[in-house]
C-alpha cells in the first residue's frame, strides 16, 4: 500500500468514526432526553395522535445509514485528493533523490510555499545537493591537477632517458642529477598525496598534543631554510593541549612554518609563531612579512596546487598541496583555518582546534 493510500484510509476512518460518535450521540439524546409529546406522530386512528417512540428506530436508522455512506464517499474521495496535496512536497523531493542518484548534482528543488516540514527537508537537501556538487568539483580540480603535477616529473624523466639513450656524448652526471631531483618531487608529490588522502578519511589514532612543542620542533627543522633565506623565526607561547594525531598536527605546524619563510622577504623578512588558549581554543597563529595581498588573491591559496591564478615553480615552494593539506587536517582534527593579509603586508594564518579539555571523556 501506497503512503497516499494509507493516508487516505486513515482519513475515511477518521472520519467514519467521527460520524458514528456523532449518529450515536444524536440516537442517545433522541431516546433519553427528547420528551415523549415531541415524538408524536399523525395517524388515522379516532383519538388523532399517538406515541411511536418504538419506530423510531426504523425511521432513523435508514437515515443513519445514508449519512455514513456519505461520510465513506466523501472520506475516500476527499481523503485521496487530500493525501495527494500533502504529498506533492515529497514526490518533488524524491524525483529530485533519482536525479541526483543518477548524477545530475545540479538540480534543485526550490520547494515554495510556507516554512513547514517538508519545507525544511527540501531545504536541506538543496544545501546537501550544493555541498556535494561543490565537493565533485573540488575533487575533479584536484584530480585533474594532481595528474598534471604527477605527469609532468614522469615525462621530464622520460625525455632525460631518451637523451642519454640517443647521445652518447651527453653529460650522464648532469642527467642523473636531473633525474634525480624530479623523481624527488615525484615522490615528494606522491606522499603527500597520500598524507592528504589519510587525513581526509581521518584514519589517524587521537592523543594529547602539546602544539607548542609541536611549533618548536617545527621551527628548529627549518631553521637552516629560514637563515638560508634570512628570515628571521620567532616563537612564543603557552603550553596548548589538544587532542589528536601527532604526527598530522606535526605535519601542520611545518607546513605553516614552511609557507611563512618561503613566502616571504628575502634578506629581511619575518615569520612569527604563536600558541595558547583562548576560551577553550587551542589557537596556532603563523603570520609572515611579505608583498601586499588582497583577500582574494587569499581565497585562492589553499585551493591544491595554486597560488592564485598561477602555479608554484619556486624552488623551496614544494608540491603545492602545503595549505591544502593543513585544511584538511584542520578539519579532521574539528578545527578552522583562517587566512588573513597583513595591512603592512603578507600573511596572517590562524589555525583554531578544540582544546584537550574539551575531549577529556574521549
Amino acid at each position: 500500500m501506497s503512503v497516499r493510500l494509507k493516508l487516505t484510509l486513515s482519513y475515511t476512518g477518521f472520519l467514519l468514526l467521527a460520524g458514528v460518535l456523532l449518529l450515536g450521540a444524536v440516537w442517545v439524546f433522541l431516546l433519553r432526553y427528547v420528551p415523549d409529546s415531541a415524538l408524536l406522530v399523525s395517524g388515522t386512528l379516532t383519538d388523532g395522535v399517538f406515541p411511536v417512540r418504538s419506530n423510531l428506530l426504523h425511521v432513523f436508522a435508514p437515515r443513519a445509514a445514508a449519512v455514513l455512506a456519505f461520510l465513506l464517499v466523501l472520506g475516500l474521495v476527499g481523503g485521496w485528493i487530500l493525501a495527494g496535496r500533502i504529498l506533492a512536497p515529497l514526490s518533488r523531493i524524491t524525483d529530485a533523490t533519482r536525479l541526483a542518484s543518477a548524477g545530475s548534482l545540479s538540480h534543485r528543488i526550490r520547494l515554495p510555499g510556507r516554512k513547514d516540514e517538508f519545507r525544511e527537508l527540501a531545504d536541506a537537501f538543496d544545501t546537501m545537493l550544493a555541498r556535494l556538487e561543490d565537493h565533485v568539483a573540488e575533487q575533479q580540480r584536484f584530480a585533474a591537477n594532481a595528474s598534471h603535477e604527477l605527469r609532468t616529473p614522469l615525462a621530464i624523466s622520460k625525455a632525460l632517458i631518451e637523451v642519454a639513450r640517443t647521445d652518447p656524448d651527453h653529460d650522464i652526471g648532469q642527467a642523473l642529477d636531473r633525474l634525480h631531483a624530479v623523481n624527488t618531487r615525484a615522490i615528494d608529490l606522491t606522499e603527500a598525496l597520500l598524507l592528504l588522502g589519510r587525513a581526509e578519511q581521518r584514519s589517524f589514532i587521537r592523543e594529547p598534543v602539546d602544539l607548542s612543542l609541536l611549533a618548536e620542533e617545527a621551527t628548529e627543522t627549518l631553521l637552516p631554510l629560514a637563515e638560508g633565506q634570512g628570515v628571521t623565526v620567532e616563537t612564543r607561547g603557552d603550553i596548548t593541549p589538544v587532542y589528536g594525531s601527532p604526527a598530522l598536527l606535526l605535519q601542520l605546524t611545518t607546513n605553516l612554518v614552511h609557507n611563512a619563510i618561503v613566502h616571504n622577504l628575502p634578506g629581511r623578512g619575518t615569520v612569527r609563531v604563536t600558541t595558547g588558549v583562548h576560551r577553550g581554543t587551542a589557537v596556532l597563529t603563523v603570520e609572515n612579512s611579505g608583498e601586499r595581498l588582497t583577500p582574494e588573491l587569499v581565497s585562492t591559496f589553499t585551493e591544491p596546487f595554486m597560488r592564485g591564478t598561477e602555479r608554484v615553480r619556486t624552488d623551496h615552494a614544494g608540491v603545492g598541496l602545503g595549505l591544502a593539506i593543513v585544511t584538511t587536517i584542520t578539519r579532521a582534527h574539528g578545527g578552522t583555518l583562517t587566512l588573513t593579509p597583513r595591512p603592512e603586508g603578507g600573511l596572517r594564518i590562524t589555525v583554531e582546534l578544540p582544546a584537550q579539555e574539551t575531549h577529556a571523556d574521549c
